[in-house]
Protein backbone atom coordinates (compact mmCIF):
# COMPACT_ATOMS: atom_id res chain seq x y z
CA UNK A 1 0.00 0.00 0.00
CA UNK A 2 1.21 3.82 -1.01
CA UNK A 3 1.40 5.43 2.57
CA UNK A 4 0.20 9.17 2.24
CA UNK A 5 1.80 11.49 5.23
CA UNK A 6 0.64 15.09 5.86
CA UNK A 7 -0.01 17.19 9.12
CA UNK A 8 -3.53 16.77 8.59
CA UNK A 9 -6.06 14.29 7.27
CA UNK A 10 -9.63 14.85 7.53
CA UNK A 11 -12.41 12.87 6.63
CA UNK A 12 -15.69 14.86 4.94
CA UNK A 13 -15.75 17.96 2.97
CA UNK A 14 -18.83 19.80 3.93
CA UNK A 15 -18.68 22.43 5.82
CA UNK A 16 -16.76 21.55 8.73
CA UNK A 17 -14.11 19.70 6.66
CA UNK A 18 -13.28 22.48 4.56
CA UNK A 19 -13.33 24.89 7.03
CA UNK A 20 -11.04 23.10 9.24
CA UNK A 21 -8.97 22.08 5.85
CA UNK A 22 -8.67 25.85 4.45
CA UNK A 23 -7.79 27.25 8.17
CA UNK A 24 -5.04 24.40 9.29
CA UNK A 25 -3.65 25.47 5.30
CA UNK A 26 -3.52 29.18 6.28
CA UNK A 27 -1.89 28.27 9.71
CA UNK A 28 0.97 26.46 7.46
CA UNK A 29 -0.31 22.85 8.07
CA UNK A 30 -0.07 20.24 5.41
CA UNK A 31 -3.77 18.75 4.95
CA UNK A 32 -5.47 16.15 2.84
CA UNK A 33 -9.40 16.08 2.65
CA UNK A 34 -10.93 12.86 1.85
CA UNK A 35 -14.58 13.56 0.15
CA UNK A 36 -16.77 10.89 -1.59
CA UNK A 37 -18.92 13.18 -3.51
CA UNK A 38 -18.53 16.91 -3.79
CA UNK A 39 -16.48 19.71 -2.09
CA UNK A 40 -19.13 20.88 -0.31
CA UNK A 41 -21.26 18.29 1.38
CA UNK A 42 -24.88 18.55 1.71
CA UNK A 43 -25.48 22.06 2.70
CA UNK A 44 -24.15 23.24 -0.96
CA UNK A 45 -25.74 20.75 -2.91
CA UNK A 46 -28.72 18.94 -1.24
CA UNK A 47 -29.60 21.43 1.83
CA UNK A 48 -29.15 24.85 2.89
CA UNK A 49 -28.18 27.00 -0.07
CA UNK A 50 -30.54 25.02 -2.67
CA UNK A 51 -33.01 24.91 -0.70
CA UNK A 52 -33.33 28.86 0.26
CA UNK A 53 -33.03 29.61 -3.90
CA UNK A 54 -35.88 27.96 -3.68
CA UNK A 55 -37.32 29.72 -0.98
CA UNK A 56 -36.23 33.03 -3.17
CA UNK A 57 -38.10 31.77 -5.92
CA UNK A 58 -41.16 31.50 -3.65
CA UNK A 59 -40.85 34.68 -2.25
CA UNK A 60 -40.90 36.35 -6.11
CA UNK A 61 -43.75 34.21 -6.69
CA UNK A 62 -45.73 35.37 -3.54
CA UNK A 63 -44.77 39.06 -4.47
CA UNK A 64 -46.10 38.99 -8.23
CA UNK A 65 -49.09 38.04 -6.82
CA UNK A 66 -49.45 40.79 -4.26
CA UNK A 67 -47.71 43.26 -6.83
CA UNK A 68 -51.04 44.97 -7.25
CA UNK A 69 -51.39 45.55 -3.11
CA UNK A 70 -48.56 48.08 -4.16
CA UNK A 71 -49.53 49.96 -7.30
CA UNK A 72 -47.77 47.66 -9.64
CA UNK A 73 -49.20 45.89 -12.52
CA UNK A 74 -47.98 42.70 -12.48
CA UNK A 75 -49.61 39.03 -13.80
CA UNK A 76 -48.94 35.92 -12.38
CA UNK A 77 -49.11 33.26 -14.75
CA UNK A 78 -47.26 29.94 -12.97
CA UNK A 79 -44.11 28.35 -11.73
CA UNK A 80 -41.87 27.19 -14.59
CA UNK A 81 -40.03 24.16 -12.29
CA UNK A 82 -37.57 23.55 -14.79
CA UNK A 83 -36.75 27.59 -14.70
CA UNK A 84 -36.81 27.64 -11.30
CA UNK A 85 -34.13 24.48 -11.35
CA UNK A 86 -32.14 25.82 -13.45
CA UNK A 87 -31.76 29.09 -11.35
CA UNK A 88 -30.91 27.29 -7.90
CA UNK A 89 -28.43 24.54 -9.61
CA UNK A 90 -26.91 27.66 -11.23
CA UNK A 91 -26.20 28.96 -7.65
CA UNK A 92 -24.92 25.61 -6.44
CA UNK A 93 -22.72 25.33 -9.35
CA UNK A 94 -20.99 29.30 -9.09
CA UNK A 95 -20.26 28.02 -5.27
CA UNK A 96 -19.28 25.22 -6.09
CA UNK A 97 -16.60 26.15 -8.46
CA UNK A 98 -15.55 28.78 -6.18
CA UNK A 99 -14.66 26.25 -3.09
CA UNK A 100 -12.42 24.41 -5.80
CA UNK A 101 -10.96 27.52 -6.62
CA UNK A 102 -10.48 28.21 -2.84
CA UNK A 103 -9.57 24.62 -1.96
CA UNK A 104 -6.39 25.04 -4.89
CA UNK A 105 -5.53 28.17 -3.71
CA UNK A 106 -4.91 27.20 -0.06
CA UNK A 107 -3.07 23.55 -1.39
CA UNK A 108 -5.48 21.56 0.08
CA UNK A 109 -4.65 17.93 -1.20
CA UNK A 110 -8.32 17.02 -2.26
CA UNK A 111 -8.94 12.99 -2.20
CA UNK A 112 -11.83 11.95 -4.31
CA UNK A 113 -13.11 8.63 -2.78
CA UNK A 114 -14.85 7.16 0.14
CA UNK A 115 -12.79 7.01 3.41
CA UNK A 116 -12.31 4.04 5.89
CA UNK A 117 -10.87 5.84 9.28
CA UNK A 118 -8.92 2.68 10.12
CA UNK A 119 -7.05 3.71 13.56
CA UNK A 120 -4.64 6.17 14.88
CA UNK A 121 -4.52 8.60 13.15
CA UNK A 122 -5.02 7.04 9.56
CA UNK A 123 -7.93 6.74 7.05
CA UNK A 124 -7.78 4.16 3.90
CA UNK A 125 -8.95 5.37 0.34
CA UNK A 126 -9.23 2.89 -2.45
CA UNK A 127 -6.42 1.07 -0.91
CA UNK A 128 -4.50 4.23 -0.20
CA UNK A 129 -3.67 5.10 3.24
CA UNK A 130 -3.50 8.64 4.13
CA UNK A 131 -1.68 9.01 7.95
CA UNK A 132 -1.75 12.41 9.59
CA UNK A 133 -0.52 13.66 12.33
CA UNK A 134 -3.93 14.48 13.57
CA UNK A 135 -7.76 13.06 11.70
CA UNK A 136 -10.90 15.09 12.06
CA UNK A 137 -13.69 13.04 11.29
CA UNK A 138 -16.61 15.02 9.51
CA UNK A 139 -18.74 12.95 7.46
CA UNK A 140 -22.31 14.80 7.71
CA UNK A 141 -25.66 13.55 8.56
CA UNK A 142 -28.96 11.71 6.40
CA UNK A 143 -32.21 12.28 5.72
CA UNK A 144 -33.99 9.99 8.53
CA UNK A 145 -37.08 8.26 8.39
CA UNK A 146 -39.11 6.08 10.80
CA UNK A 147 -39.34 2.61 11.46
CA UNK A 148 -41.04 0.87 8.91
CA UNK A 149 -41.25 3.94 6.37
CA UNK A 150 -39.49 3.33 3.35
CA UNK A 151 -38.16 6.12 1.06
CA UNK A 152 -38.99 5.61 -2.13
CA UNK A 153 -41.66 6.25 -4.94
CA UNK A 154 -44.00 8.89 -4.08
CA UNK A 155 -42.61 9.07 -0.21
CA UNK A 156 -39.58 11.22 -0.58
CA UNK A 157 -36.56 12.94 1.42
CA UNK A 158 -35.91 16.42 1.05
CA UNK A 159 -32.89 15.27 -1.33
CA UNK A 160 -35.76 14.24 -3.83
CA UNK A 161 -38.10 16.83 -2.87
CA UNK A 162 -34.81 19.31 -4.39
CA UNK A 163 -34.83 17.93 -7.52
CA UNK A 164 -38.83 17.51 -8.81
CA UNK A 165 -39.73 18.29 -12.36
CA UNK A 166 -42.60 18.96 -11.77
CA UNK A 167 -44.94 20.75 -9.04
CA UNK A 168 -47.40 18.53 -7.02
CA UNK A 169 -50.75 19.44 -6.49
CA UNK A 170 -51.41 17.69 -3.08
CA UNK A 171 -48.30 17.17 -0.21
CA UNK A 172 -48.30 15.97 3.24
CA UNK A 173 -45.00 16.78 5.04
CA UNK A 174 -44.44 14.79 8.15
CA UNK A 175 -42.29 16.91 10.51
CA UNK A 176 -43.12 20.14 11.13
CA UNK A 177 -39.79 21.34 12.15
CA UNK A 178 -37.44 23.26 9.82
CA UNK A 179 -37.23 21.30 7.03
CA UNK A 180 -40.91 20.70 7.03
CA UNK A 181 -41.90 24.35 7.23
CA UNK A 182 -39.37 25.88 4.62
CA UNK A 183 -40.19 23.27 2.38
CA UNK A 184 -44.25 23.63 3.39
CA UNK A 185 -43.88 27.16 3.03
CA UNK A 186 -42.22 26.76 -0.56
CA UNK A 187 -44.75 24.80 -1.89
CA UNK A 188 -47.53 26.45 -1.30
CA UNK A 189 -46.00 29.57 -2.49
CA UNK A 190 -45.93 27.57 -5.74
CA UNK A 191 -49.69 26.87 -5.43
CA UNK A 192 -49.52 23.49 -4.11
CA UNK A 193 -52.20 21.98 -1.14
CA UNK A 194 -50.07 21.43 1.93
CA UNK A 195 -50.60 19.59 5.06
CA UNK A 196 -47.96 19.40 8.24
CA UNK A 197 -48.30 16.65 10.38
CA UNK A 198 -46.20 17.26 13.50
CA UNK A 199 -46.54 15.09 16.60
CA UNK A 200 -45.27 17.01 19.35
CA UNK A 201 -47.94 19.90 20.06
CA UNK A 202 -46.32 22.53 17.96
CA UNK A 203 -44.54 23.80 14.88
CA UNK A 204 -40.74 24.46 15.35
CA UNK A 205 -40.53 23.08 18.07
CA UNK A 206 -37.29 23.39 19.54
CA UNK A 207 -38.10 27.30 19.24
CA UNK A 208 -40.03 29.08 22.37
CA UNK A 209 -43.39 28.92 22.62
CA UNK A 210 -43.58 32.84 20.97
CA UNK A 211 -42.35 31.81 17.54
CA UNK A 212 -44.18 28.71 17.46
CA UNK A 213 -47.84 30.30 17.57
CA UNK A 214 -46.50 33.62 15.72
CA UNK A 215 -45.64 30.73 12.67
CA UNK A 216 -48.45 29.06 13.20
CA UNK A 217 -50.73 31.96 12.85
CA UNK A 218 -48.70 32.97 9.47
CA UNK A 219 -49.67 29.39 7.88
CA UNK A 220 -53.31 29.16 8.85
CA UNK A 221 -53.44 32.89 6.85
CA UNK A 222 -51.92 31.32 4.34
CA UNK A 223 -53.87 28.32 4.12
CA UNK A 224 -51.05 25.43 5.17
CA UNK A 225 -52.83 23.09 7.07
CA UNK A 226 -51.05 21.40 10.02
CA UNK A 227 -51.78 19.07 12.52
CA UNK A 228 -49.92 19.33 15.57
CA UNK A 229 -50.04 16.75 18.72
CA UNK A 230 -50.68 14.11 16.13
CA UNK A 231 -48.94 10.55 15.45
CA UNK A 232 -48.07 9.25 11.98
CA UNK A 233 -49.15 5.31 11.97
CA UNK A 234 -48.42 4.50 8.28
CA UNK A 235 -48.15 5.31 4.16
CA UNK A 236 -49.33 3.73 1.30
CA UNK A 237 -48.33 4.21 -2.33
CA UNK A 238 -49.64 3.57 -5.95
CA UNK A 239 -49.13 4.96 -8.65
CA UNK A 240 -51.94 7.41 -8.05
CA UNK A 241 -50.90 8.74 -4.69
CA UNK A 242 -49.76 8.38 -1.27
CA UNK A 243 -52.31 7.19 1.68
CA UNK A 244 -51.15 9.14 5.13
CA UNK A 245 -52.23 6.93 8.01
CA UNK A 246 -52.67 9.33 11.50
CA UNK A 247 -53.36 7.80 15.05
CA UNK A 248 -56.08 9.95 15.33
CA UNK A 249 -57.77 7.65 12.66
CA UNK A 250 -57.58 10.04 9.75
CA UNK A 251 -56.11 9.28 6.58
CA UNK A 252 -54.80 12.14 4.03
CA UNK A 253 -54.68 11.93 0.56
CA UNK A 254 -51.52 13.53 -1.62
CA UNK A 255 -49.24 13.05 -4.21
CA UNK A 256 -46.37 13.23 -2.32
CA UNK A 257 -45.42 12.32 1.23
CA UNK A 258 -42.02 14.51 2.63
CA UNK A 259 -40.27 12.58 5.73
CA UNK A 260 -38.66 15.63 7.21
CA UNK A 261 -38.63 14.07 11.04
CA UNK A 262 -34.69 15.56 10.92
CA UNK A 263 -31.21 14.01 10.41
CA UNK A 264 -29.22 11.24 11.53
CA UNK A 265 -25.54 11.54 11.68
CA UNK A 266 -23.58 9.71 9.12
CA UNK A 267 -21.34 7.72 11.29
CA UNK A 268 -22.02 4.19 10.00
CA UNK A 269 -19.67 2.13 7.80
CA UNK A 270 -16.54 4.92 7.85
CA UNK A 271 -14.44 2.49 10.98
CA UNK A 272 -15.22 4.48 13.69
CA UNK A 273 -16.73 2.19 16.25
CA UNK A 274 -14.19 -0.84 14.37
CA UNK A 275 -11.46 1.70 15.37
CA UNK A 276 -12.59 2.31 18.64
CA UNK A 277 -13.89 5.72 18.55
CA UNK A 278 -16.87 6.06 21.31
CA UNK A 279 -20.22 6.17 19.51
CA UNK A 280 -23.86 6.56 20.75
CA UNK A 281 -27.13 6.28 18.85
CA UNK A 282 -25.20 6.88 16.05
CA UNK A 283 -23.06 10.38 17.33
CA UNK A 284 -19.60 10.60 17.94
CA UNK A 285 -18.60 12.00 21.26
CA UNK A 286 -16.26 14.78 21.91
CA UNK A 287 -15.46 16.54 24.86
CA UNK A 288 -15.64 20.40 24.75
CA UNK A 289 -12.67 20.73 22.48
CA UNK A 290 -14.19 18.32 20.14
CA UNK A 291 -11.19 16.01 20.76
CA UNK A 292 -12.81 12.36 20.79
CA UNK A 293 -11.98 9.46 23.41
CA UNK A 294 -8.77 8.55 20.67
CA UNK A 295 -5.38 10.42 20.88
CA UNK A 296 -5.47 13.58 17.71
CA UNK A 297 -8.77 12.60 16.66
CA UNK A 298 -11.31 15.23 16.22
CA UNK A 299 -14.54 15.43 15.44
CA UNK A 300 -17.03 18.32 13.75
CA UNK A 301 -20.33 18.74 12.30
CA UNK A 302 -23.48 17.02 12.52
CA UNK A 303 -21.69 13.60 13.57
CA UNK A 304 -21.09 15.18 17.04
CA UNK A 305 -24.36 15.92 19.31
CA UNK A 306 -26.02 19.44 19.32
CA UNK A 307 -27.59 21.56 16.20
CA UNK A 308 -27.15 19.76 13.31
CA UNK A 309 -26.43 23.24 11.40
CA UNK A 310 -23.85 24.04 8.64
CA UNK A 311 -22.56 27.13 10.07
CA UNK A 312 -21.92 25.01 13.94
CA UNK A 313 -20.06 22.34 11.93
CA UNK A 314 -18.31 25.80 9.76
CA UNK A 315 -16.96 26.95 13.48
CA UNK A 316 -16.33 23.68 14.48
CA UNK A 317 -13.64 23.15 11.92
CA UNK A 318 -11.80 26.53 12.18
CA UNK A 319 -12.17 25.58 16.32
CA UNK A 320 -10.03 22.61 15.49
CA UNK A 321 -7.53 23.70 13.08
CA UNK A 322 -6.90 26.17 15.32
CA UNK A 323 -6.70 23.72 18.15
CA UNK A 324 -4.10 21.52 16.08
CA UNK A 325 -2.20 24.77 15.66
CA UNK A 326 -1.43 25.61 19.36
CA UNK A 327 -3.66 28.91 19.17
CA UNK A 328 -5.94 27.86 22.18
CA UNK A 329 -9.24 28.72 20.66
CA UNK A 330 -12.16 29.66 22.74
CA UNK A 331 -14.87 27.03 23.08
CA UNK A 332 -17.83 27.32 21.34
CA UNK A 333 -20.98 27.93 23.05
CA UNK A 334 -23.86 25.91 22.01
CA UNK A 335 -26.47 28.36 23.12
CA UNK A 336 -25.06 31.12 21.41
CA UNK A 337 -25.16 29.57 17.83
CA UNK A 338 -27.98 31.30 15.67
CA UNK A 339 -31.06 29.86 14.44
CA UNK A 340 -32.94 30.55 11.26
CA UNK A 341 -35.77 28.90 9.64
CA UNK A 342 -36.56 30.71 6.39
CA UNK A 343 -40.29 29.84 5.63
CA UNK A 344 -42.59 32.75 5.20
CA UNK A 345 -42.16 34.22 7.45
CA UNK A 346 -38.88 33.44 8.86
CA UNK A 347 -37.89 32.37 12.37
CA UNK A 348 -34.23 33.51 13.89
CA UNK A 349 -33.44 33.21 17.80
CA UNK A 350 -30.14 32.64 19.61
CA UNK A 351 -29.57 31.83 23.40
CA UNK A 352 -32.07 30.54 25.67
CA UNK A 353 -36.08 30.06 25.30
CA UNK A 354 -37.68 31.69 28.14
CA UNK A 355 -38.26 28.05 29.45
CA UNK A 356 -34.77 26.91 29.12
CA UNK A 357 -34.32 30.28 31.13
CA UNK A 358 -37.08 29.65 33.69
CA UNK A 359 -35.08 26.16 34.22
CA UNK A 360 -31.85 27.57 34.51
CA UNK A 361 -32.62 30.76 36.83
CA UNK A 362 -35.75 30.37 38.17
CA UNK A 363 -39.27 31.79 37.82
CA UNK A 364 -38.06 35.51 38.17
CA UNK A 365 -36.94 35.34 34.76
CA UNK A 366 -37.92 38.91 32.41
CA UNK A 367 -39.86 38.89 28.82
CA UNK A 368 -41.03 42.00 26.15
CA UNK A 369 -42.05 41.15 23.02
CA UNK A 370 -42.13 44.04 20.49
CA UNK A 371 -44.55 43.62 17.65
CA UNK A 372 -43.39 44.07 14.26
CA UNK A 373 -46.68 46.50 13.31
CA UNK A 374 -44.86 49.43 14.75
CA UNK A 375 -41.83 48.53 12.92
CA UNK A 376 -42.10 51.06 9.65
CA UNK A 377 -39.70 48.59 7.47
CA UNK A 378 -41.85 46.05 8.05
CA UNK A 379 -45.24 47.49 7.45
CA UNK A 380 -43.27 48.67 4.24
CA UNK A 381 -42.46 44.88 3.38
CA UNK A 382 -45.88 43.93 4.77
CA UNK A 383 -45.08 41.24 7.00
CA UNK A 384 -46.05 40.51 10.91
CA UNK A 385 -44.46 39.21 13.47
CA UNK A 386 -42.40 40.17 16.87
CA UNK A 387 -38.80 40.62 18.81
CA UNK A 388 -38.76 38.73 22.16
CA UNK A 389 -36.06 39.17 24.38
CA UNK A 390 -35.17 36.37 27.19
CA UNK A 391 -33.60 38.69 30.17
CA UNK A 392 -32.05 36.57 33.64
CA UNK A 393 -32.91 38.28 37.07
CA UNK A 394 -30.46 40.50 37.64
CA UNK A 395 -28.92 39.47 35.01
CA UNK A 396 -28.21 40.10 30.54
CA UNK A 397 -30.29 39.10 28.13
CA UNK A 398 -30.04 35.27 27.38
CA UNK A 399 -32.24 34.88 24.59
CA UNK A 400 -33.17 36.68 21.32
CA UNK A 401 -36.37 35.62 19.17
CA UNK A 402 -37.66 37.22 16.26
CA UNK A 403 -40.58 36.61 13.99
CA UNK A 404 -41.08 38.34 10.43
CA UNK A 405 -39.82 37.93 6.67
CA UNK A 406 -36.27 38.66 6.81
CA UNK A 407 -35.83 38.58 10.35
CA UNK A 408 -32.77 36.16 9.59
CA UNK A 409 -30.93 39.21 8.74
CA UNK A 410 -30.89 40.80 12.09
CA UNK A 411 -29.26 37.26 13.94
CA UNK A 412 -25.72 38.80 13.93
CA UNK A 413 -27.02 41.78 15.89
CA UNK A 414 -29.15 39.25 18.32
CA UNK A 415 -25.36 37.51 18.26
CA UNK A 416 -23.33 39.73 19.54
CA UNK A 417 -26.04 41.20 22.67
CA UNK A 418 -26.20 37.33 23.86
CA UNK A 419 -22.53 36.75 23.14
CA UNK A 420 -21.46 40.14 25.35
CA UNK A 421 -23.83 39.22 28.07
CA UNK A 422 -25.22 42.49 27.20
CA UNK A 423 -27.74 43.83 29.41
CA UNK A 424 -31.02 46.14 28.33
CA UNK A 425 -29.12 49.43 29.39
CA UNK A 426 -26.24 48.58 27.35
CA UNK A 427 -28.35 48.42 24.08
CA UNK A 428 -30.95 51.14 24.74
CA UNK A 429 -28.36 53.71 23.80
CA UNK A 430 -27.45 52.24 20.42
CA UNK A 431 -28.80 54.01 17.30
CA UNK A 432 -30.17 51.83 14.79
CA UNK A 433 -30.73 53.42 11.27
CA UNK A 434 -34.30 54.35 10.20
CA UNK A 435 -36.16 53.29 8.42
CA UNK A 436 -35.09 49.25 9.42
CA UNK A 437 -36.21 46.02 10.91
CA UNK A 438 -33.02 46.04 13.55
CA UNK A 439 -35.34 49.28 14.87
CA UNK A 440 -36.92 46.13 16.01
CA UNK A 441 -34.20 45.00 18.44
CA UNK A 442 -33.87 48.54 19.32
CA UNK A 443 -37.39 49.03 20.55
CA UNK A 444 -37.42 46.17 22.35
CA UNK A 445 -34.35 47.04 24.17
CA UNK A 446 -35.49 50.72 24.77
CA UNK A 447 -38.44 48.66 26.30
CA UNK A 448 -36.43 46.24 28.69
CA UNK A 449 -34.46 49.07 29.66
CA UNK A 450 -37.58 51.13 31.10
CA UNK A 451 -37.96 54.02 28.33
CA UNK A 452 -40.54 52.53 25.94
CA UNK A 453 -41.03 54.96 23.22
CA UNK A 454 -43.03 53.27 20.14
CA UNK A 455 -44.41 50.52 22.42
CA UNK A 456 -48.38 50.71 23.72
CA UNK A 457 -48.86 50.32 27.74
Amino acid sequence: MTDTSADLVILGGGSGGYAAAFRAAELGLSVTLIEKDKLGGTCLHRGCIPTKALLHAAEVADETREAEAVGVKAAFEGIDIAGVNKYKDGIVARLYKGLQGLAKAHKVNLVEGAGTFVGGTTVEVDGTRYTGKNVILATGSYSRTLPGLELGGRIIASEQALALDYVPKKVVVLGGGVIGVEFASVWASFGVDVTIVEALPRLVPNEDEFASKQLERAFRRRKIAFKTGVKFTGAKQDDNGVSVSLESGETLEADLLLVAVGRGPNSAGHGYEEAGVKIDRGFVITDERLRTNLPNVYAVGDIVPGLQLAHRGFQQGIFVAEEIAGLNPRVIDESGIPRVTYSHPEVASVGLTESQAKDKYGADVTTFTYDLGGNGKSQILKTSGGVKLVKAPDGPVVGVHMVGDRVGELIGEAQLIYSWEAFPEDVAPLIHAHPTQTEALGEAFLALAGKPLHVHS
